[in-house]
Order: structure tokens, then sequence, then C-alpha cells
């Protein structure tokens, strides 16, 4: 029997994980329940044949249970459905600073948990998931679970303790590359381009740079030099990214954001105590 599969918190990430798993026919619409605090916004979801429904029914059919909600609510949605979902029930828990133990501690036994880091890329099927694994589960769940997030990506299963350096490497990062393209993009307008077509070049850029560093597995740093020209326009470009401690600046964001992941962990450890 093919297990059901519950999103509490159908939100932007919910919604690319279950578009995700209905495109690569991972599961059928009717395996799916969507949860959500105003369920007129799955309306499009219910249409298509996902039962839509509250977190109570939601958790009470699920197999695996997918807690998409902000970390703050963490406490409060699992004390409302511990008490109904099934006995064998894996709960893969998307959220910063949400570690397993927690997880365990609130639903107050032990339970099978996935903790996971996806990002938004996972709109369009370019997701990049790191996830970790509790003791609990067999060969066959990991499998099954590495599945389903490869539906919208890829995925690296990796050591719980590195959950930090996962967020600052797909999670947070995105935005930062967000920001990178729109200056970018602001630089080419200055210099007579119409916007759309900057977003179409610069995206493009950034795209084919990743694709290229990932494909060819060569070191950023040797791609670069292969831009950079002797006396050139890139190295110029290159060294005033440098003289405005470009590379500092990334490196300390992605330090800030693990940081506060820790920060977020330890009030999470604090607030279950209670």
């Amino acid at each position: 029997m093919e297990p059901m599969i519950g999103m509490i918190g159908c939100g932007n990430m919910g919604r690319a994980i279950v578009e995700g798993i209905l495109k690569a026919k991972v599961a059928k619409e009717n395996q799916i329940y969507a949860a959500n605090r105003h369920l007129e916004k799955l309306s499009d979801l219910a249409e298509r044949g996902i039962k839509t429904a509250g977190n109570l029914e939601t958790a009470a059919c699920s197999d695996i249970l997918f807690l998409a909600v902000k970390p703050h609510l963490y406490q409060e949605v699992i004390e409302e459905i511990r008490d109904v979902v099934k006995p064998d029930v894996i709960v893969v828990a998307i959220a910063a600073g949400i570690s397993i133990q927690t997880v365990k501690d609130l639903f107050q036994r032990e339970i099978k948990v996935v903790r996971a880091m996806p990002n938004t890329p996972a709109l369009v099927g370019e997701g990049m998931s790191g996830i970790s694994f509790d003791t609990l589960l067999n060969e066959r769940e990991k499998k099954m679970i590495i599945k389903l997030f490869q539906s919208f990506g890829e995925v690296q299963v990796v050591e719980e303790r590195l959950m930090p350096a996962v967020g600052s490497a797909s999670g947070s990062s995105v935005a930062f590359v967000f920001i990178l393209m729109e200056a970018m993009a602001d630089a080419c307008v200055k210099l007579g381009m119409g916007r759309e077509q900057a977003y179409v070049f610069v995206g493009q850029a950034v795209k084919g740079g990743a694709a290229m560093m990932l494909e060819t597995k060569k070191h950023p740093g040797v791609l670069k030099d292969m831009v950079c020209s002797p006396n050139g326009t890139t190295i110029a470009g290159v060294k005033a990214l440098e003289q405005a401690g470009f590379r500092y600046a990334v490196m300390d964001a992605l330090d800030a954001c693990a940081k506060r992941t820790e920060e977020m962990a330890q009030a999470s450890s604090t607030v279950k105590k209670r």
C-alpha cells in the first residue's frame, strides 16, 4: 500500500514539495493531504484531487508527515497533533533551528524524525536539500524520503551538526544571489540596457556559471581565472570587488546565518522545557 503524505503548513515551500512530488509521479493526488490555517487558500489544490483538511485530520491520516510551519509554531502544532499521529509515522521537520531531538521531546515519545532544509528553487524543480535521519529509520524508509526530496531537486544526506552550514550554503544564500543579480541588473540599466533584458542576461549568467561548476567539478577559482584575461575587463571588476571586501562580506553573511540558526536551536530547546 502506497504511503499517505501529509503537509502541515502548505505555504510556498510546502506547495513546492507537493508540486515536485506530483510532477515526478512519486505519489498521486489522492495520496496527499494538505493543511493550512486558511483552507480557502488551498482551493486550487482541492480542485486537483489533493485532500485538504485541518491539522488533526492531516496528521491522523499521514504515513509521512511534513511540518512546514515556522519554527515558533512547532510547539503549538505538535501539541495539537501528537495524540493522533500514527504510531509508525515519519515526521519531516522543515524549520531552521528545530533539531531531531526537539521534535521527539515535543511529541513526548520516541518517533521517527527526519530533519530537512530545502530551499525556494524547489518551486522550479531546482531545489537543494540537506537531510539528516533519525536512527529509528530503516534503509527502505531512508530511500523513500530521499526519493521524495529528489522529486524537486538535488539532495544530500548530512550529519545533523552540519545543518547550520546547510541552511547558509543553500537556504539563506539564495537571497544573497538574488541581491547580487538585482545589483548587476541595476548596473546594466545604468549602462543603458532595458531592465527586463538585463534580468535575462544576468540570470542566465548566474545559471550558466552554476552549471559549469557543478558539471565540470572544477574549483570555482579555476573557472574565475578562465574569464580573467590579462589587463582585461573582468580582472578590473575582480579588483573592484576585492577593494569593496566582497569575499569577506559573503563569508560574514553566511556565518551570520549559521549563528542565527544556533540561536534559534537554543531558543527552541528552552521552550520545550517549559
